[in-house]
């Protein structure tokens, strides 16, 4: 095993304990060391253990004090939508102790949450630039496609450091910092076949998984494109409501299946259908973002008022598939430039642009609106 995939894997692990609701220990370059849950997961018993383990409490839970020097961390952007000012670090810090009702860190996680929760603070804000460790343990949660938000508390004292070892799942800032991009270089080919298509009958699926056994990239191969020319390329994020129901809120099931057709017309293609649900945010947080726009946000404002960037989406498992794949030259099927300089930043160079529209509907009108006046996507 590679340090790579060790790191992959670590990281792995301490995404499944935060989508469990169990504390991670996080450990700096700088030997700091903190405990983090992911707030959406806490509960009103996992949310008093951490607070105890606090400076304040002595560390290791022994102390009944309400005072656990905890504290919320959420990202500039979901503090933007609950009124609190930005402090330009990228995440806001506010404190939160023992006696904190576990309802109110969920929803103040939860932009989904806030016209049924409107009246909330003030808040206690810590005016200290946030630790390595704080800032990673958003990264994590965003990881584990939870709310970008975790409760964390910084141990300071070497025996409860000991103790939080034995007791916990230990992952460090930078492992969690490069996870995205390791996870994508660990990318391996592990099944292929050939599948008929009812707009394209010659065609060949292949599975990649990265090496933490994570969720899979497909890869479908329209005909038998050249190597040694740019090939007619579609990076797909997948999209269960549009691919799979049809639903009318997007184009994406226009998009893929009018990508496929396409190829097939012009004689070969690679259709790279990715794990990036929701540009990135996973199906739970975009159904949460629909539940935004039902409420009269577009599409970006829905995503910014949970936490996230306007696209959470990266490039290099693209990037890791063409290669193995033996194409380093393509055409791109896309209205969003943001691919195409996506892709070239990871090595892949695009010869063209080919335009991919199709006509809005009544239910999906606004959100192409969106995408080419706020996106910039050439519609």
């Amino acid at each position: 095993m590679t340090a790579t995939d060790a790191n992959v894997i670590a990281v792995d692990r301490a995404v499944a304990e935060f989508r469990r609701g169990r504390p991670v220990l996080l450990e700096s370059a700088d030997g700091d060391y903190a405990l983090a849950l992911a707030a959406e997961q806490a509960s009103p018993g996992s949310l008093a253990d951490l607070c105890a383990w606090g400076p304040s409490n002595g560390g290791g839970g022994s102390d009944t004090s309400d005072v656990g020097g905890a504290v919320l961390v959420l990202t500039e952007s979901r503090a933007r939508a609950l009124h609190i000012k930005p402090t330009g670090t990228g995440v806001v810090l506010l404190a939160v102790d023992r006696g904190t009702d576990v309802g109110l860190v969920q929803t103040l996680a939860d932009g989904s949450m806030d016209l049924s929760h409107p009246l909330r603070g003030p808040f206690r804000r810590e005016r200290r630039p946030p630790h390595d460790t704080e800032t990673a343990a958003v990264q994590l949660a965003k990881a584990a496609r939870l709310l970008p938000s975790a409760v964390v508390v910084q141990i300071f004292d070497e025996t409860d450091i000991y103790a939080a070892e034995s007791k916990y799942l230990n992952v460090t800032t930078e492992q969690i910092g490069e996870y995205e991009a390791s996870a994508a270089m660990t990318l391996r080919q592990v099944a292929e076949a050939p599948i008929a298509l009812t707009d394209a009958e010659n065609c060949r699926m292949i599975a990649f998984r990265p090496a933490d056994g994570g969720v899979e990239h497909l890869a479908i191969i329209v005909g038998d494109p050249d190597r040694h020319s740019p090939v007619l390329t579609r990076l797909h994020s997948e999209c269960f409501t549009g691919d799979l129901l049809a639903s009318l809120k997007c184009d994406c099931g226009e998009q893929l299946r009018g990508a496929i057709q396409l190829m097939a017309e012009q004689g070969a293609g690679v259709l790279l259908y990715l794990a990036q649900e929701g540009r990135g945010i996973g199906l739970m947080n975009k159904l949460r973002a629909y539940s935004l726009q039902a409420e009269g946000y577009d599409t970006i404002e829905a995503n910014l008022r949970l936490g996230f960037d306007a696209d959470e989406r990266a490039f290099r498992p693209a990037a890791q598939m063409l290669g193995l794949l033996g194409f380093s030259q393509v055409r791109l099927l896309t209205n969003n430039p943001d691919k195409v300089s996506g892709l070239e930043a990871c090595g892949v160079q695009v010869t063209e642009r080919v335009a991919h529209s199709f006509p809005a509907n009544v239910h999906n009108e606004f959100y192409l609106r969106t995408k080419k006046d706020r996106s910039g996507h050439l519609l």
